[in-house]
């Protein structure tokens, strides 16, 4: 299951059809942070892209983290985020008819795999988890997000 011609539309929309591919989705020196400093003047263009790469992540969970990572920065996007985005759309046009294969001949074996980041969100120094699960070798679940973290108070008894 794949979208090869939205992503064919997505690549025409931002017109890099004829870009070079690229072969990951970002470089893995790039810290986005919402203190950039040269703010993006565009900001529809940038909330649609988004947008669209929301509708692509039903099928394809290699973009999915790093959309989550751009969507944080709707409402005030810097260059340095719509370059990410460029970037993931030129990883897009290199892997054309990416997404999902469901087996026909499936097994009742589940998989699932879990990850978690210690601090990794550079604006609010939470972690990240993600997690995946595989019916055999078909994808069939994913997500990704920020770990919210609850204050403990505790009260001591002295016991005096």
């Amino acid at each position: 299951m794949n979208q090869r011609k939205y992503e064919l539309e997505l690549l025409t929309y931002a017109g890099l059809l004829a870009c070079k591919p690229a072969p990951t989705p970002i470089d893995n020196h790039t810290k986005l942070s919402s203190t950039e400093s040269v703010p993006f003047t565009y900001v529809q263009a940038y909330r649609r892209l988004i947008g669209r790469f929301m509708y692509l992540t039903n099928t394809r969970h290699d973009i999915t983290f790093y959309v989550q990572q751009l969507s944080q920065f709707l409402v005030k996007p810097a260059i340095s985020h719509y370059n990410a985005t460029i970037r993931i759309i030129k990883y897009i046009k290199g892997a054309l008819s990416l997404g999902l294969f469901f087996s026909s001949n499936t097994s009742a074996h589940l998989k699932a795999f879990i990850d978690s980041d210690w601090d990794t969100c550079s604006d609010s120094r939470q972690s990240i988890i993600s997690f995946s699960v595989y019916l055999e070798s078909s994808l069939i679940s994913w997500k990704s997000k920020k770990q919210q973290y609850q204050r403990v108070i505790v009260k001591l008894n002295t016991g005096q």
